[in-house]
């Protein structure tokens, strides 16, 4: 069984995310998207809430399944027996990052490959770090989004 790993905050989810995960849900069997839990970066939307929505968005989907890690991607995908991690390129600084990271990775776990999507054109502008921004600032970021995801979200 061929499975993939696609970690990330996804704080929120976005449309770009949704479909480099839809595209990769065509090459593997299994895709989990690991939401990375750190400690040290403060979050726009709780964890809870980020697991809703992601698993809303893809209830349909079997081959799809949401779960948190805390640790290297590497560990975790030994942990979910994951031999491909999954990583969206919108341009060349992300290629560039991305590579280093994808290299490191492989020496910690020779076993993992890293397979890089490059994100459709349409999307490549989008980023949750930008959506988090317009929604700061009370902007509308309705159309970056699934509509599974409440950017007027408040916690209690």
């Amino acid at each position: 069984m061929k499975v993939a790993v696609f970690p990330g905050s996804f704080d929120p989810i976005t449309i770009g995310h949704v479909s480099l995960i839809k595209r990769a849900a065509r090459l593997f069997d299994k895709v989990i998207i690991a939401i990375g839990v750190n400690t040290s970066k403060n979050k726009l939307f709780p964890l809870d809430v980020r697991i809703k929505w992601i698993r809303d968005v893809f209830e349909k989907n079997k081959k799809i399944e949401v779960q948190e890690f805390d640790g290297l991607t590497v560990d975790f995908c030994k942990k979910v027996g994951a031999n491909f991690i999954i990583r969206g390129l919108r341009n060349a600084s992300d290629f560039d990052y991305e590579k280093t990271i994808a290299q490191l990775n492989s020496e910690l776990n020779k076993d993992i490959e890293t397979v890089l999507f490059m994100t459709k054109p349409k999307h490549s502008h989008i980023s949750s770090t930008i959506v988090r921004e317009i929604i700061r600032v009370k902007g509308d970021a309705s159309m970056l989004v699934p509509k599974q995801v409440d950017l007027n979200y408040k916690e209690d």
